[in-house]
């Protein structure tokens, strides 16, 4: 998620463009806003060693068509070191515009591009990732817990078919073997269900 440095509260910025001058633009634009220009590089260089060499915390990319090598990078970026990306380009392609959103990038701007829009669009993009980020934890977690929840209950099952216990019975059963052991419940549950299945195929 993208955090301003605790230090210095700011966030650095990469800035891609095939126009040093109008990247420069870009760091003059910025200049006294929380966003502070890191690196400034060729549309021509490679993106994904540009960003693994800089480390930024936004990445803003103005090309006037992305090409599909721009689009796999980006993918991988938000794949494996996810940030904000903020997009300018001349064209207004709806299928390009998707295909750059669906690799990563928090806001697509087409048309000429304006530097001094660009503090207001970082907002938005940085706003926009993070609220993607929370929303995608969120759905981890509850994958996650759902994941877990069908472990106990097949845990339970077995307890209930094998031992005779009530639901109650094999919930608290679980629940307590995890706090003696300092396990999460799940844990617990797979080390039931294998044991009762090894003992069960032993007959």
């Amino acid at each position: 998620m993208a955090t301003k440095n605790k230090t210095t509260n700011t966030l650095t910025v990469l800035v891609i463009d095939d126009d040093m001058e109008r990247a420069e633009s870009f760091r003059a634009a910025l200049a006294g806003s929380p966003y502070v220009v890191k690196h400034l590089a060729h549309t021509s260089a490679s993106l994904l060693r540009e960003v693994e060499n800089t480390e930024p915390d936004i990445i803003l990319i103005d090309i006037e068509s992305p090409n599909r090598d721009t689009i796999e990078s980006l993918s991988t970026i938000s794949e494996f070191n996810p940030k904000p990306i903020v997009m300018f380009s001349e064209q207004d392609q709806p299928d390009l515009m998707r295909d750059s959103i669906k690799a990563g990038v928090s806001a697509y701007v087409s048309g000429e591009t304006n530097p001094d829009r660009a503090k207001f669009i970082l907002d938005v993009a940085v706003a926009r990732f993070n609220e993607f980020q929370g929303l995608k934890a969120e759905l981890t977690d509850a994958k996650r817990k759902l994941q877990s929840r069908k472990w106990v209950d097949q845990a339970k099952a077995l307890l209930i078919e094998k031992q005779g216990m009530s639901e109650q019975q094999a919930y608290s059963a679980i629940r307590k073997m995890a706090m003696d052991n300092g396990q999460k419940m799940e844990d617990v549950a797979k080390n039931l269900i294998s044991m009762m299945q090894l003992i069960g195929g032993g007959k």
